[in-house]
């Protein structure tokens, strides 16, 4: 199915967005699944008091041991009364109470830099979407160039051939502008056939770097929802454990992975508004190079250069599918990233784990791509 719509000349696709979105999606990330994500985020946050009644148990008994020491040693004389210390505990148990608002709260900077960082990559996103139209317009106008090309050069191989021109020497000049007429469009539709595989296996390829993108991309948004999702919900537990002096430090141990979790949307965002960039130079320069192959219109094609271009096995000059991988590559660093702002050695730990995984997975989709090509 996808060598026939390969194979279809511009001309039979009334409206040619609607062709590449079905192709490829409605942009180089999908704005289908990036809503399911936003969705799911708001879904699973809402279970927020999945432990808060047994985290309350256990903030009362580590409340109970707590006063009992602290009595134990203002009655020995190690301690003296100090009335600041006695009101932490309390503190803490007022957050458990209200750790639905609590969270939101902490979480409530992340989403203003997510918020920010979303815009500036959706309206950079805008123009490259438009861009990849252009692109995909001009890639059909090569080949539909091509297809015209080599039938013509197969007529004129045919008409020079010698049994050709003596079978046909004393015919008219008219029939044989007629039979040329004949055989022109069956030669066309053999190399249509021919051109329609190398145009499929350019889109192969670059669907291939596309998704290896977006599954970078959705990835890492997901990692956020996991890693987000357990401290909320277990992280009532690490508040009331630090009303013990043993544990003192759990509590903001917990705030910071948790800012730094939260900050994967922004940096995520930030990344990919930078990668939109490097996608808006390649998608210019690929448009710039097609339109000095066929013409600004596709009127007037140089059929010398799309020559030796199509001798390069794909119809693509390479520099999209590079960028697409580059930006795969950039979305795994938002991890790292992230504890350069907010210093958590567990998240840097479980970064560092999923990090070996995916790079075993890069190495086997590498070789895949070169067994491939």
């Amino acid at each position: 199915m996808l060598l026939c719509i390969a194979a279809l000349p511009a001309s039979a696709d009334e409206d040619h967005t609607t062709t590449l979105e079905f192709l490829q999606g409605d942009g180089v990330y999908e704005s289908g699944v990036m809503v399911f994500l936003k969705g799911l985020k708001d879904s699973v946050w809402t279970h927020f008091d999945l432990f808060i009644a047994d985290a309350k148990a256990l903030a009362a008994i580590f409340m109970i041991i707590f006063f009992a020491v602290k009595s134990y040693e203002m009655m020995v004389g190690d301690k003296q009364l100090e009335i600041m210390p006695l009101l932490r505990p309390f503190g803490l148990a007022m957050i458990i109470l209200w750790w639905g608002v609590f969270v939101k709260m902490v979480a409530f900077p992340t989403d203003l830099v997510a918020q920010q960082t979303e815009e500036m990559f959706n309206s950079e996103q805008h123009i490259v979407n438009n861009l990849r139209v252009k692109r995909s317009e001009l890639m059909v106008a090569v080949t539909n160039s091509l297809y015209t090309y080599q039938a013509q050069t197969e007529v004129a191989e045919k008409e020079s051939d010698t049994w050709y021109d003596e079978a046909w020497n004393s015919v008219t000049s008219t029939v044989k502008q007629g039979i040329g007429t004949i055989i022109s469009p069956i030669l066309e539709l053999k190399n249509r056939l021919a051109m329609g595989l190398q145009l499929l296996f350019t889109n192969l390829l670059e669907l291939l770097g596309i998704w290896i993108l977006r599954l970078a991309v959705y990835v890492i948004f997901m990692l956020q929802i996991i890693y987000s999702t357990i401290l909320i919900i277990l992280g009532p537990f690490a508040v009331a454990a630090s009303i013990l002096p043993a544990f003192r430090d759990s509590f903001s141990t917990w705030i910071a992975r948790f800012i730094s979790v939260n900050l994967y949307s922004g940096i995520a965002y930030l990344i990919m508004y930078l990668t939109g960039l490097m996608q808006e130079y390649a998608l210019t320069s690929e448009i710039v190079k097609y339109q000095e192959l066929v013409g600004e219109h596709g009127m007037a094609a140089d059929m010398g250069k799309i020559t030796l271009f199509a001798g390069n096995g794909i119809i693509s000059f390479g520099t999209v599918i590079i960028v697409f991988l580059i930006g795969a590559i950039c979305m795994f660093t938002v991890p790292s990233i992230s504890t350069w702002i907010i210093s958590t050695s567990g998240i840097s730990s479980a970064a560092s784990t999923f990090g070996r995984s995916s790079g075993t997975v890069t190495a086997a989709a590498k070789k895949a791509v070169v067994a491939i090509l």
